[in-house]
């Protein structure tokens, strides 16, 4: 089963893709919605190409595990990319995952410059990466 990790944000969205034998994440890109007209074409396109069988949708919670405006937002944008590619959404909380992808970043030395534009996939392959790991235990 390959899965399609997904960082939303409103600026730009984190992608990322599981190997085909659903084992490891890899960072893939981000989309910079200022930039690319339909982000959610983009991410049909990204999931028809690779094959993908399940979008993972990173769902942010507040640190008390409630859930804010911004929760709902990644809601409704989950049921458009299901409805465009078809495909069945699964959600994994995202609290930390870009404090964790930018102290990844740090540690391999990163420029901030380079950094702000790569974060957002770093942070879909974190929210990736636990999904397939939560998987394989189960």
């Amino acid at each position: 089963m390959r899965a399609l990790g997904v960082d939303y944000g409103d600026a730009r969205i984190g992608i990322a893709l599981g190997d085909p034998l659903g084992l490891t994440a890899q960072s893939y890109e981000v989309i910079d919605c200022r930039r690319v007209r339909d982000p959610i074409g983009r991410i049909s396109q990204i999931a028809r190409e690779h094959e993908v069988d399940v979008i993972v949708m990173g769902l942010p919670r507040n640190m008390n595990g409630t859930y804010g405006e911004r929760a709902e937002k990644t809601r409704i944008f989950a049921q458009e990319v299901a409805l465009s590619t078809g495909l069945p959404v699964e959600w994994m909380d995202e609290r930390l995952s870009t404090v964790g992808a930018n102290r990844s970043l740090l540690e391999g030395d990163v420029s901030r410059a380079k950094r702000r534009q790569v974060i957002d996939k770093v942070a879909a392959t974190l929210i990736l990466q636990a999904y397939l790991d939560r998987k394989g235990r189960a």
